[in-house]
């Protein structure tokens, strides 16, 4: 399978940025898309921004023009710069992936999660 290692999360204050990053190490074929979610407490997760294989992107409606969902394939890494950051935006953040492991075998991995902690 596949292991997500996340980074990059921690307090800042409101307006501030912090860019998050995810690594995938071990069987990897092919990418299919590579994410980002989040969970507040009490709430359920919810997708913050999506990257596919072809390079389409999508954001949840709460982070668009904030948030910047990117990649780099040579280190099968993919990142979320987020800026102006709002107290809203507190939650654990999560890495997530869908990957071909081998030419027929998929599936959907998810990273430990990183706390983003946005002070007002």
């Amino acid at each position: 399978q596949v292991e997500l290692v996340e980074s990059g999360g921690g307090l800042v204050q409101a307006g501030g940025s912090l860019t998050l990053s995810c690594t995938a190490s071990g069987s990897i074929f092919r990418v299919v898309a590579q994410g980002w979610y989040r969970q507040a407490p009490g709430t359920q997760r919810e997708l913050v921004a999506t990257i596919n294989a072809g390079g389409g992107i999508d954001y949840a409606d709460s982070v668009r023009g904030r948030f910047t969902i990117s990649r780099d394939n040579t280190v099968n890494t993919v990142y979320l710069q987020m800026n102006s950051l709002k107290p809203e935006d507190t939650a654990v953040y999560y890495c997530n992936s869908r990957i071909y492991y081998t030419h027929n075998s998929w599936g959907e991995d998810w990273g430990q999660g990183t706390q983003v902690t946005v002070s007002s």
